[in-house]
């Protein structure tokens, strides 16, 4: 439209005419506080939203690390669980008193009466690892 046609158009200065325009008014200024209202209530939403998101994220990466040191625990678990059967299994063992003696011999060179004990140099610490020690060679015996 260009501005001829927009100066013809008039308003009528009736009072009816000035009531109908005040209700337009105050309607649109109703629709206006309407969408604001709305906005900020969908701005807190979003809010609300990316925080309990965030939170919820911090909680799933920390259960996963508690799941991590759950898992490691049980197998530390598990290797404690093994020392303690063989500390159990030496105590067992040294409550049986021949073999004691056979451990003092063989560990400290104490003999029985009438015994002689002769050391032997090892060949090599190549060769020592291929033969028991002396405490496997007890245990051993006394589980024969």
């Amino acid at each position: 439209m260009n501005e001829n046609e927009t100066q013809k158009i008039a308003s009528l200065d009736t009072p009816y005419a000035k009531e109908q325009y005040r209700k337009f008014q105050k309607q649109h200024r109703q629709l206006i506080f309407k969408r604001r209202r709305l906005a900020a209530l969908l701005a807190v939403a979003v809010f609300t939203a990316i925080v309990m998101g965030v939170q919820i994220f911090n909680e799933q990466r920390h259960l996963s690390e508690l799941k991590e040191i759950k898992v490691n625990t049980i197998a530390e678990s598990a290797k404690v669980d093994e020392q303690v059967s063989s500390l159990n299994q030496d105590v067992k063992l040294l409550k049986d008193d021949n073999y004691v003696a056979k451990l003092a011999r063989s560990r400290f060179y104490y003999s029985k009466d009438g015994e002689l004990i002769f050391v032997l140099p090892d060949s090599g610490k190549s060769s020592s690892k291929d033969k028991p020690s002396t405490d496997e060679v007890v245990k051993s015996e006394t589980a024969k």
